[in-house]
């Protein structure tokens, strides 16, 4: 017998076929859930999760939002809310009772423990509770880091996917055409869940190749592209605060604008005629240099600097801190050489998580430009209160 294609168009047919067949019947209708997952970790996933929540609000539909695993514990002992979870809720303005808890946090005691065989619980048993108290039009559940992180509770994103009879959205960073391979290997692994794929931080020169080569090519092959989303500095960008924390830095003047973020990193490690050139060419950097380097400090502090960050815990001279409050830019001091503390920075970029109100935005209009949230809409069955 000839097999049925698995092509979104088809699923979503089969969907509204369903739906219709309920209303029928007089069955009640239930939540339908929907996943967001990744091909590897800080592919975006959170964002995308955030932008398409916000899109589907707008539409009028009722969701609720959670992390079966989380990776980033509530301050609170007794919380069962993520605190990415909690950072989610808050923005989009969902109530409480449309947060579910995060049944697992998947760190190194909780893996400890199941090889030790000190954690017998039964997670796809606990994941089963989410039908049960669901609420709203749509769940949305934001997954693991990968595609398989998870499997050793056997809750890994395809095994999420069949217990809650959820439909699949990947978001894969664009790197190169070497994706497309990662993307292709995620449709075998994850069937007929995959509903489609969002290709996330895509170079600015390459966006026109992958819309005219890199989509069609996935769309005949039966994976939905439902969007493009260009590379965007601000969303890789990490806050002085949060170099601060990272560096275990000392503040030492404007400690109310650590809100401020960074885009790139410069080392003023030669003469102050060269750094300019670099200073010059930068935008909403940080710059590390010695505590002695008056020279190079100064002329960080009238380029695009975002923070000065002293190596080698030297104080700087009093001119510079003064000039620094004018300017208001922040001077962190650090008690560490400056190849450490440049490995810290470069590890930051990239891999902090969605918690500041100007990321929201940019997430906000980068998907509000560039992801097809009607077809979406469309792929899952959905029937908003406001039509397209």
């Amino acid at each position: 017998m000839e097999q049925e294609s698995l092509s979104p168009y088809n699923r979503s047919s089969k969907l509204l076929y369903c739906h219709a067949l309920c209303e029928e019947l007089d069955v009640p209708k239930s939540a339908k859930y929907l996943l967001i997952g990744s091909t590897e970790a800080y592919s975006g996933k959170s964002a995308a999760t955030l932008g398409i929540a916000h899109q589907l609000r707008h539409k009028g539909l009722d969701i609720s939002y959670g992390k079966p695993l989380g990776t980033c514990p509530s301050e609170s002992s007794i919380d069962q809310i993520d605190e990415d979870v909690r950072f989610i809720g808050e923005a989009l303005q969902l109530p409480s009772d449309r947060l579910l808890p995060t049944l697992l946090r998947l760190d190194d005691a909780s893996i400890t423990q199941r090889l030790h065989g000190h954690d017998a619980k039964d997670y796809q048993q606990a994941l089963n509770h989410y039908k049960q108290t669901s609420v709203g039009d749509l769940v949305l559940l934001e997954g693991a880091g990968s595609l398989h992180e998870g499997h050793l509770f056997d809750v890994s994103l395809a095994q999420t996917a069949q217990i809650l009879g959820a439909s699949v959205v990947l978001t894969a960073r664009f790197h190169s055409v070497l994706a497309i391979d990662a993307i292709l290997a995620a449709q075998q692994h994850l069937g007929e869940a995959l509903a489609g794929v969002i290709l996330n931080d895509v170079p600015a020169d390459q966006i026109d190749m992958v819309d005219s080569q890199v989509k069609p090519f996935l769309e005949a092959n039966g994976i939905a592209v439902f969007g493009i989303l260009p590379h965007s500095e601000l969303l890789r960008s990490v806050s002085v605060g949060e170099l601060t924390h990272r560096l275990n830095a000392e503040v030492l003047c404007c400690r109310d604008r650590l809100d401020l973020m960074v885009e790139s990193l410069t080392i003023g490690a030669m003469n102050v005629n060269s750094a300019l050139k670099y200073f010059r060419k930068a935008r909403n950097m940080a710059v590390v240099t010695g505590g002695d380097r008056t020279d190079l400090q100064l002329a960080a502090l009238e380029t695009s600097t975002q923070c000065l960050i002293l190596t080698g815990h030297l104080p700087p001279a009093p001119s510079i801190l003064s000039r620094a409050e004018d300017l208001e830019i922040p001077i962190l001091s650090v008690d560490l050489d400056t190849l450490t503390t440049v490995e810290i920075i470069d590890h930051a970029f990239g891999q902090v998580r969605l918690h500041e109100t100007i990321k929201v935005k940019c997430v906000f209009d980068l998907m509000d430009k560039h992801f097809d949230v009607d077809r979406l809409i469309q792929t899952l069955g959905l029937e908003p209160a406001i039509p397209a």
